[in-house]
């Protein structure tokens, strides 16, 4: 059965737009860790840089597959997709530690991310 192609393009910027939303969270929390750092006495450089640098790659990832998704191609899926599970793993962390203001939100944006990448079919290969 043939995907209306209005649907399908409403769906696609749907999930470009949570990307967009989530790179930009990542990319704040990757400029917070440098301030915070530069603002710090005691830091260790070595394992700052590796998280800092893990989190400005995930936004680019993340900012990636987002205009992949917009373009209507199928390479942002995968990393759209994984990101978000991660995502979960990380809120079952944050449960466990109690931190409710931080696994509220990110499990919903995850889960809506989630599903709507899930469900958004890109058109082209």
């Amino acid at each position: 059965m043939p995907q209306d192609p209005a649907k399908a393009a409403i769906a696609r910027a749907m999930v470009a737009s949570l990307l967009f939303v989530e790179a930009a969270i990542i990319l704040a929390l990757g400029l917070w860790l440098i301030i915070l750092a530069a603002n710090s006495s005691g830091t260790e450089i070595l394992p700052l840089l590796g998280v800092v640098l893990f989190a400005l790659l995930g936004a680019g990832c993340l900012f990636a597959a987002a205009v992949g998704y917009r373009r209507g191609k199928y390479f942002g899926r995968a990393p759209a997709v994984l990101a978000n599970l991660i995502a979960l793993g990380v809120v079952k962390y944050q449960i466990d530690a109690r931190l409710w203001i931080i696994a509220i939100p990110l499990a919903m944006i995850a889960i809506a991310t989630l599903v709507a990448a899930l469900r958004a079919i890109p058109q082209k290969i």
